[in-house]
């Protein structure tokens, strides 16, 4: 029954569907893409959580990586659909057992938790030791899926998560910076023309993997990031 939705991974891009992705964003979403696709590819294996998986748009970049899939998202999710095993109000504890999964994925959601303690306390107890966790969050981004867009995580909260909930960090990276943080905003501001954004999709694209455009990201990624991508693994006790 899967169909791919946000993310095509054949064409290693975001998906041109305004159904699936806006205009506006799909020039983030192919940053994103690239972002998760590496992380899943070098960490995901076991069974796997795809926590507040919308519609699983990245379930054809893990489904050769792994044993079995398991589907949860939130009761106000903004992407309903038949994909999911379970339906759970993620800011309260998820009745899953101890230590059940080698893999949780968790992409562009902590966001939107108004509970975010209780969903990192959940999501170590959950799973097994050893196992590795991949997290998406935004940074500078606009205000999305209102209401239910609450933070913005620094990297320095997002290591106290790791502290407070027995997982060590093996890469904590930030992605895009200052020209990626700009074309994003123009990228918002025109998506009422399809052709203002067609061209704008094309020449930020030439720019920031231009020389220049790369220099000027490498330069400011930290002090100015679009998002964050962390892995980190369960220690055990």
């Amino acid at each position: 029954m899967w169909k791919p939705s946000k993310y095509l991974a054949r064409a290693h891009k975001a998906s041109r569907n305004p159904k699936d992705v806006s205009i506006g964003s799909r020039f983030i979403a192919d940053i994103q893409y690239k972002v998760y696709e590496k992380a899943i590819i070098k960490h995901a294996h076991g069974i796997l959580l795809d926590l507040g998986c919308g519609k699983v748009p990245l379930y054809e970049v893990y489904k050769d990586y792994i044993v079995d899939n398991i589907c949860v998202d939130w009761i106000n999710t903004f992407h309903k659909n038949s994909y999911l095993d379970y339906e759970f109000n993620l800011n309260k504890p998820l009745p899953l057992r101890d230590e059940q999964f080698d893999t949780m994925l968790n992409t562009d959601v902590l966001e939107h938790i108004s509970n975010p303690d209780m969903l990192w306390n959940e999501m170590s107890r959950i799973l097994k030791p050893k196992g590795k966790i991949i997290v998406g969050v935004p940074f500078f981004y606009w205000i999305h899926e209102e209401s239910y867009d609450y933070y913005r995580y620094t990297e320095y909260k997002l290591r106290e998560f790791c502290k407070n909930n027995n997982l060590s960090i093996i890469s904590l990276d930030s992605y895009g910076g200052v020209p990626e943080i700009i074309f994003d905003i123009i990228a918002k501001q025109i998506s009422f023309s399809k052709i203002l954004s067609s061209m704008h999709l094309f020449l930020s694209n030439i720019f920031i993997n231009s020389y220049f455009g790369k220099k000027i990201s490498k330069k400011t990624y930290r002090h100015f990031p679009l998002g964050y991508c962390l892995i980190a693994q369960k220690v055990r006790k």
